[in-house]
């Protein structure tokens, strides 16, 4: 029977940054945060988003990719199904129009350079990395 070598980093490797800790875990609260607006039926009453990080996802967000992964769960994509090929274009979508398509049914302006907002110097008192 043929075989078939796997590296850790194919089991493992969740998400659209080098750490899933900053990834998997912000995109699946902003879907939560989104599912939380749609259950509560105030999701079309939403006129602006902004995104707070705090301790180690402000410090390290920009190159582990936070704030892309939270834009993608605010967006409602799902982080298991969602085409990474596609992350790019998606992303200059909303960079170069300055708008968001929450959970991909609901537009809303958006600024990528005021609207996600890196707090390095500040924690919030029940864990340090918060958003």
């Amino acid at each position: 029977m043929p075989s078939e070598s796997l590296s850790v980093f194919d089991i493992f490797k969740i998400g659209v940054g080098p750490s899933s800790s900053h990834t998997l875990g912000p995109w699946r609260a902003a879907l939560q945060f989104i599912d939380g607006l749609q259950h509560q039926e105030i999701l079309p009453a939403v006129t602006q988003v902004k995104v707070l990080l705090y301790g180690s996802l402000a410090k390290t967000g920009k190159g582990h990719g936070t704030d892309i992964a939270t834009l993608m769960g605010l967006c409602g994509e799902d982080p298991v199904t969602f085409d990474t090929a596609t992350l790019n274009n998606k992303i200059n979508v909303i960079k170069n129009n300055g708008v968001l398509l929450v959970n991909n049914t609901h537009c809303i302006t958006f600024s990528f350079s005021n609207d996600i907002v890196f707090l390095k110097n500040e924690s919030l008192p029940y864990h340090p990395n918060a958003l």
